[in-house]
C-alpha cells in the first residue's frame, strides 16, 4: 500500500505479516481429528504465499511471551500448567487434565505453542506501537478469546490479543498507547477479553458473535449486549449478540455503520487490536454464518480510519480450511494495497439484525451520545427473509453450503407476494392436501426419540439444548401413535458439530440390515406430508415447497428398493429414506445416510464422533421416558454405538 506523507510524497506502507510451523506442534493425541489443527495455519499460509503476499510484507519471526507478560491477565496457577503440561512429568495425566476442561485438548507440543502465540502478537503489536510497521498480521495458534484468566477453555491456552493489549498499555507505556479499540469478530462471544478488561476504560471491547440468547457457545448470558462493563469501565465493553445464525455482510456491516463506527470516533484509539476469527464465514462447519472475504475486507477497510491505520489481527477461530484462506487473503490486501475492494453487497439484513442494533443502541446511548439518535424507519425496513427461511438443517454441507444458500433464497423468494409493501406466504400448495390423507411411522433412532423434541419439528420451537428453534410442519397436529421397536442396523455417532446442536457428534443408521445389531427406535404415526416437512427440516430448509421431496409413488417404491436416496436433498446428511417393514398395514420409514456415506465414515472421510452431553441428554431421556432403558442401560447403549468400532 501507498500513502501520502505530509510532504506530499508517496510512502510505501509497511505490513507485517507472523507465521511460524512450530504452532503446528500443539495437535490432537494420537493423530485424530479436530477441528482447531495445524492444517488452519497450513493453509493459510499457503494460501498467501500462492498471492505472492509474504514478498511484499515485512516476515516477522515468531517469539515466546515471557511469563511476565502472560500474569498480567492469567492467574499464576494457570501460567505453571500451560507452562509445564507438555512436560514428561504430565505425561501420565495430560489427558485426564484436558478432559477436565472445557473443549481443550493438550499434548507434546502444546506449552510451546501457547507461548509462541501469545508471544507472536505481542510482538506485532509492538512493532505497530513503535511505528515501524504500519499494520499486521498474526498467523496464530491456538487461539486465545476463550482462554480464562485461571483456566484454559474452548481450543485457547492463552489469551493472546489480551496478553498483548496489556503489555501495550502497562509494559510500554513510553510508546503512547493509552487507548486501545479490541474488536473481536470470531462467530463466538470474546468471554475471556471481556472478563480481563471489564473495569478499564483504557479498552474499548466490541464482540459481535452468534448468542441466541445463551445457548450458542460458550453457552451463558456474558455475551448479551446488557453487559457493558463496570465501574470506572462501565460503558466501554459492546456486545452485538445475535439471535440467529445465518448473518452475512449485509448484517455485520449494519452493525459497523451504525454502532462500532460512531464510538470508535468517539472514543479515538492509538490502535486497534482485532481478534480476527474467521468461522462467521460462509462454509464453516461451526459458526453457520454467511460472511464472505468481501465482506471481511469491508469490515477491515472501514476501521483502517481510525488510529493511523495502526491495525494488528490476530487469528482466533475459523474451520473451513477454504474459506479461512480465502478472507485472510482478502484482509491483506486491503492492509497492502488500501483501494476500493472488488464485490459488493445487495442483501438487507435480517429484522433480528436492526432489533439488535437499536436494543444496543438504546442500552448504551447514555454512555454514548452519537447512539442516542433513533434509526429511521425507511432504514430499518430494508430487511431479509427470517433466518429460518434460509436454512434449518442440521446437515448442511460445509462445501456446499454456499450453493444451498443460493437455492433455497430462489425457493424463499419464490413465494414472497409483495402488496403495498407487505411480504406474505404464498397458499398451501395442492400436494399437502393429498398427502395428509397417507399415514407412515417415521421411525427415529436419534434426538427425535424425545417425544418433546420431535414435537419441535411438528409445532416448531426447540428443547434445552438445541443452538435454534425449528419452525415446524404446515400440519401441527400430533403424531396419532407412539410406539418403540428393535431393529437390526448399526447406530452410529459422526461428523464434528451439526447447526442445531453445535460441537459433538449426531446419530446415523447404518441403512444395511445387520443381525448382530439392535437399534432402538422410537415409531411416530404422522402424515405422509408432516413426514416432507421432517425431511425438510432434517436436510435442507424448513418452508413450503411447490412439490414434495416424497411423494406416493415414492412410497410404493421404497417397498421394493429399501432405500430411496433423494436427489433434491443429496446435500443433506439424512437424504436416504429407508423402508423398514409395515406396522398394523402402514409403513415403517427412518431417514439417515446413503450407503456411500458409511463407507467415507468407515475410511475416515467424514468424521466419527461422539455426541455433546445436550444431545446425548435428548436421547437418554428418549429411551428412559420411553419405558425402553433404564438411564444407565442408555448410557451404556449411547457408549458402545459411539465407541465400537463400524
Amino acid at each position: 500500500m501507498e500513502v501520502k506523507s505530509g510532504e506530499g510524497r508517496t510512502i510505501k506502507r509497511r505490513v507485517g505479516l507472523l507465521y511460524d510451523e512450530r504452532m503446528c506442534k500443539h495437535n490432537i493425541p494420537d493423530g485424530d481429528y479436530h477441528p482447531e489443527n495445524p492444517n488452519r495455519i497450513k493453509a493459510i499460509w499457503n494460501k498467501l504465499q500462492a498471492a505472492g503476499i509474504p514478498q511484499r510484507c515485512v516476515v516477522l519471526n515468531a517469539k515466546e511471551a515471557k511469563d511476565k507478560n502472560l500474569l498480567s491477565v492469567h492467574t499464576e496457577n494457570h501460567v505453571n500448567l500451560i507452562k509445564n503440561i507438555s512436560s514428561k512429568q504430565f505425561d501420565s495425566r495430560r489427558d485426564r487434565i484436558a478432559s477436565k476442561l472445557n473443549s481443550i485438548y493438550l499434548n507434546e507440543g502444546s506449552s510451546e505453542a501457547a507461548y509462541l502465540a501469545a508471544g507472536s502478537v505481542i510482538e506485532v503489536a509492538e512493532r505497530v506501537a513503535e511505528g515501524e510497521l504500519n499494520s499486521a498480521f498474526a498467523i496464530v495458534r491456538p487461539p486465545g478469546h476463550h482462554a480464562e484468566p485461571d483456566e484454559a477453555m474452548g481450543f485457547c491456552l492463552y489469551n493472546n490479543v489480551a496478553v498483548a493489549a496489556s503489555f501495550l498499555l502497562n509494559e510500554r507505556p513510553e510508546l503512547g498507547i493509552n487507548k486501545i479499540l479490541i474488536v473481536d469478530w470470531d462467530v463466538h462471544h470474546g468471554n475471556s477479553t471481556q472478563k480481563m478488561f471489564w473495569k478499564d476504560p483504557r479498552v474499548l471491547f466490541f464482540s459481535v458473535h452468534r448468542h441466541e440468547f445463551g445457548t450458542f457457545y460458550p453457552a451463558n448470558d456474558d455475551g448479551f449486549y446488557t453487559m457493558i462493563g463496570e465501574g470506572p469501565g462501565l460503558g466501554y465493553n459492546i456486545n452485538v449478540p445475535w439471535e440467529n445464525g445465518r448473518c452475512g455482510d449485509a448484517d455485520y456491516l449494519a452493525v459497523w455503520d451504525h454502532i462500532l463506527l460512531p464510538v470508535a470516533k468517539d472514543f479515538g484509539p492509538d490502535i486497534i487490536i482485532i481478534s480476527a476469527g474467521f468461522d462467521a464465514a460462509a462454509g464453516d462447519p461451526l459458526g453457520g454464518c454467511r460472511v464472505t472475504p468481501y465482506g471481511y475486507s469491508v469490515m477491515l477497510k472501514k476501521l483502517m480510519d481510525f488510529a493511523q491505520g495502526k491495525i494488528v489481527l490476530a487469528l482466533e477461530g475459523g474451520y473451513n480450511l477454504g474459506s479461512i484462506s480465502n478472507s485472510v487473503l482478502a484482509c491483506m490486501n486491503v492492509l497492502l494495497e488500501d483501494k476500493p475492494v472488488a464485490g459488493s453487497s445487495e442483501a438487507y439484513p435480517f429484522e433480528s439484525t436492526w432489533r439488535v442494533i437499536q436494543a444496543v443502541r438504546k442500552n448504551l446511548s447514555a454512555f454514548w451520545p452519537t447512539l442516542a439518535d433513533e434509526l429511521p424507519t425507511k432504514l430499518t425496513s430494508l430487511k431479509a427473509p427470517p433466518a429460518h427461511m434460509i436454512s434449518n438443517s442440521d446437515s448442511e454441507d460445509e462445501d456446499t453450503q454456499v450453493e444451498t444458500l443460493e437455492a433455497v433464497l430462489q425457493v424463499a423468494l419464490s413465494k414472497l407476494k409483495v402488496d403495498d409493501g407487505h411480504a406474505e406466504l404464498g397458499t398451501a400448495t395442492p400436494w399437502r392436501s393429498e398427502l395428509s390423507k397417507v399415514d407412515v411411522f417415521y421411525a427415529s433412532f436419534g434426538s427425535n426419540m424425545w417425544k418433546s423434541r420431535f414435537l419441535c419439528y411438528i409445532e416448531g420451537g426447540r428443547v434445552e439444548g438445541m443452538q435454534k428453534p425449528c419452525s415446524g410442519s404446515k400440519d401441527r397436529n400430533p403424531p396419532k401413535e407412539i410406539l418403540w421397536k428393535t431393529f437390526p442396523h448399526r447406530l452410529f455417532f459422526g461428523r464434528d458439530s451439526s447447526h442445531t446442536w453445535g460441537p459433538g457428534g449426531v446419530a446415523f443408521l447404518n441403512p444395511e440390515c445387520d443381525c448382530r445389531h439392535k437399534a432402538y427406535l422410537c415409531l411416530y404415526r404422522i402424515t405422509l406430508e408432516q413426514f416432507n416437512d421432517v425431511l425438510l427440516q432434517e436436510n435442507v430448509y424448513s418452508d413450503d415447497v411447490s412439490s414434495p421431496l416424497f411423494d406416493t409413488n415414492d412410497l410404493n417404491s421404497v417397498a421394493n428398493k429399501k432405500a430411496v436416496s433423494l436427489e433434491a436433498l443429496k446435500n443433506g446428511w439424512y437424504h436416504n429414506v429407508v423402508y423398514l417393514g409395515k406396522e398394523h398395514g402402514i409403513p415403517i420409514l427412518t431417514m439417515t445416510c446413503s450407503l456411500s456415506a458409511v463407507g467415507k465414515f468407515k475410511s475416515g472421510e467424514f468424521p466419527l464422533r461422539a455426541p455433546a452431553p445436550a444431545y446425548t441428554n435428548t436421547l437418554i431421556k428418549g429411551l428412559v421416558e420411553g419405558k425402553q432403558l433404564s438411564e444407565e442401560e442408555a448410557k451404556a447403549y449411547i457408549h458402545e454405538a459411539s465407541t465400537k468400532r463400524l
